[in-house]
């Protein structure tokens, strides 16, 4: 057990042999927990070093070892949910020397992506899309003729979301050899994974007793009812002694649950199962953090670790983030409404909604990972006059469009959208909130603003939680300005923009958190500056304003150019028939892979010196052509 994250690269003669699957397969069955206990230590030192997910990474060592010992990987496929726990996948695949680059430019990514390894089948970073791409592959594959075994690893938080019960649901009916593995890493060992649920995991996974299943299903089934008979009185029994009945009413032969990190038993367990036909459903229990101390005992706040600096932090203040803001912002209208209800898709700590749930522990709804439900929860509240507030992040509501359009908006019910994590990752394209200014401007009936500063977020939470019908203010990651937030309850004029900066020729017009860049290239340029603020309604009496009397509009948006804030300006300016020229700025038109907040600015253009080598590209270019065409 390691209480502290290696600063030093651990010795690890064991796993330094393994450099890829088919090295690990040659290893003796005793050599296994050796080379567990080394890979846990490899990886809280590369994790040190270069900071990103570890306690699932931890929890899931011996299963990852197990997997790829028994399976003929890559030729078997091996499909991880959500990706944070594959980081000791990524090791024993051909990667461990490439480690120290995670989450790096060109470096390791952060979750599994196909173009970076032949190991890497499926690319994700959202929850719950292994059991249906798995699917998919396994079926492929029969189609195709080709031998091979599909697993698919889902850990028990994804399977709250629909789209695995709507996969399991669709696994039967296509009979395909897929084998789906439940990671319940739960806060510590379920007590009935103790010696009766193991006697029990080992005799549904036995050959003996499936090759006795398979040969009293042959000659029963010729007996009208008598196979029905015998599958209902198994399937009782099962229930009594293990909590797979679900799967098993679904169609899927359950076995578990067993130790997870009993590296011999899932090896064996899993040696039973590999060539059974049809779908097989494997229970695991492990524990998150496992190996580490301080993440076994608080697996939640060990989720994610910051790379170990080598010098020491600085002992300034620490300015509030923008989610401590809105955490602080909801507990205060929460006493002043006895209305408002909070809802989180299993983004209690992201979302800094711990305050609000241990103070108002009856309107607070985690509804775990399930945005779609979420989203209609929060519409069904609004029906009978609660006002629902929404906390989620940007790529997650994603996930819940239908829902937004159909159920909330087109009903114009009174639901506000927190919207966190808006704006650039260095997670990569995944969880870059690139795309809501995009696809919620186009939705009638909703409210969108775009705060610059702490201040003007915390009104902006207020005059959409007032507003009738459906609002949204989006907000990015990390800490602001500085801007002092008072506890009072303030409204902002709704479609109302503020000018800032009054200049000549250029005027730049900023949407949200790009506004301090901005402001730096305003100065410099003595350029007027407009702080937008909304989106939707958007403010056309200021658009107006800096079109008649510039010789340049300048948009600056984190976030999608395409579609994007600066796409409703160029709307309105050829509605109201204004020809002053336009540059739009924000994220380009295609993924930003991973690298430090700052640097993606930087990489498009949208830091202030992006900014300003943009607008003297553009005046040039305007200054030769007007040069052209006396």
């Amino acid at each position: 057990m390691l209480d502290q994250i290696p600063t030093d690269r651990p010795a690890t003669p064991l796993l330094d042999s393994v450099n890829l699957p088919a090295d690990l397969r040659k290893l003796e069955e005793d050599e296994l927990e050796t080379l567990a206990t080394e890979l846990r230590q490899f990886l809280l030192f590369t994790v040190g070093q270069t900071g990103g997910h570890f306690g699932a990474g931890l929890g899931v060592v011996e299963l990852t070892i197990a997997l790829h010992y028994v399976f003929d990987t890559p030729v078997d496929k091996l499909v991880w949910d959500v990706g944070h726990q594959a980081y000791p996948h990524k090791i024993l695949t051909g990667r461990r020397e490439q480690m120290h680059s995670l989450r790096k430019p060109d470096g390791i990514a952060p979750f599994p992506v196909r173009k970076e390894s032949e190991y890497d089948t499926f690319g994700v970073g959202h929850s719950s899309t292994s059991i249906s791409a798995a699917l998919g592959m396994a079926v492929a594959g029969r189609l195709q003729d080709k031998e091979r075994r599909t697993v698919a690893v889902i850990g028990d938080g994804a399977m709250t979301a629909g789209i695995a019960f709507e996969a399991l649901n669709h696994v039967t009916d296509t009979d395909a050899n897929l084998l789906v593995i439940l990671n319940d890493n739960a806060m510590s060992i379920s007590e009935n994974v103790g010696g009766l649920a193991k006697y029990f995991a080992r005799i549904l996974s036995s050959r003996l007793y499936l090759t006795m299943r398979e040969g009293s299903k042959k000659i029963l089934s010729r007996i009208p009812h008598a196979w029905e008979f015998a599958k209902r009185t198994e399937e009782h029994m099962k229930g009594m002694v293990v909590p797979g009945t679900l799967f098993d009413e679904l169609g899927l032969n359950y076995m578990g649950p067993i130790d997870g990190h009993d590296i011999k038993t899932l090896v064996h367990t899993l040696q039973n199962i590999k060539d059974l036909k049809g779908p097989q459903f494997l229970h695991i229990v492990t524990q998150k953090g496992k190996g580490f101390g301080p993440a076994e005992d608080s697996p939640v706040g060990t989720h994610a670790l910051s790379k170990i600096e080598k010098t020491p932090a600085s002992t300034s203040p620490k300015l509030p983030s923008y989610s401590n803001i809105f955490g602080q912002w909801l507990c205060d209208m929460a006493e002043q409404d006895s209305r408002l209800v909070a809802i989180t898709p299993a983004m209690r700590e992201g979302s800094d909604l711990i305050k609000f749930s241990e103070r108002f522990p009856d309107r607070y709804f985690d509804v775990a990972i399930a945005e779609q439900h979420a989203v209609t929860l929060a519409a069904g509240f609004a029906c009978e006059g609660v006002k629902p507030v929404v906390a989620i992040y940007s790529t997650f509501l994603q996930r819940a469009y239908d829902q937004l359009i159909h159920d909330v908006a087109i009903q114009n019910l009174d639901v506000l959208f927190a919207i966190d994590r808006a704006g650039l990752l260095e997670d990569g394209p995944t969880h870059s909130g690139v795309f809501d200014l995009c696809y919620l401007r186009c939705i009638p009936n909703i409210l969108v603003m775009v705060p610059s500063d702490e201040n003007e977020m915390r009104q902006m939470l207020t005059t959409g939680y007032l507003h009738q019908g459906p609002a949204a203010v989006r907000y990015p990651r990390g800490s602001g300005p500085g801007a002092v937030t008072g506890s009072e309850i303030t409204q902002v004029e709704i479609g109302k923009a503020k000018l800032i900066r009054e200049g000549r020729d250029v005027a730049i017009l900023s949407f949200g958190s790009v506004l301090n860049a901005a402001a730096i290239v305003a100065d410099s340029l003595d350029a007027s500056l407009v702080d937008m603020r909304f989106v939707k309604p958007i403010d056309e009496d200021m658009i107006r304003k800096m079109a008649i009397n510039h010789d340049l509009l300048v948009t600056v948006e984190e976030n999608s150019v395409m579609a994007g804030a600066g796409s409703a300006i160029n709307e309105y300016l050829a509605r109201a028939d204004l020809s002053t020229p336009t540059l739009n700025l924000g994220t380009p038109d295609n993924f930003i892979h991973q690298d430090k907040p700052d640097k993606m600015l930087a990489v498009c253009g949208l830091d202030s010196d992006g900014i300003l080598q943009s607008i003297k590209t553009r005046l040039d270019i305007v200054d030769t052509v007007v040069k052209i065409i006396p």
